[in-house]
């Protein structure tokens, strides 16, 4: 009976789980694009590249667009595909620990 409710419950959650990491990027090292090519494709759309990183598999762009609002895209790093796109609300100076209190 234990072992029934144990799977039970696990096919229940694993849908939820699935949801949470849609977001996350599953593609072999090898397939990758080089950095260089994220920085090609940004100043193709106009963004100003700030800081490329890797979270959760994905290159993600810290930086900002055209008009000059911030901006974190997330990226596939085989086809450089856009997951998610946010513009950002204010970004702290990580020199002035006061920057957001100016307004």
């Amino acid at each position: 009976m234990k072992k029934s409710l144990t799977i039970l419950v696990f096919l229940a959650l694993a849908p939820a789980q699935a949801a949470l990491a849609d977001d996350d990027c599953f593609a072999p090292m090898a397939e990758w694009q080089p950095r260089a090519a994220v920085a090609e494709m940004a100043a193709q759309n106009g963004w100003t590249v700030g800081r490329i990183k890797i979270d959760d598999g994905c290159y993600e762009i810290d930086g900002t667009d055209a008009e000059g609002r911030p901006i974190e895209v997330k990226l596939h790093p085989a086809t450089l595909e856009v997951i998610e796109f946010e513009y950002e609300e204010k970004r702290r100076d990580r020199n002035r620990p006061d920057a957001d209190d100016d307004d």
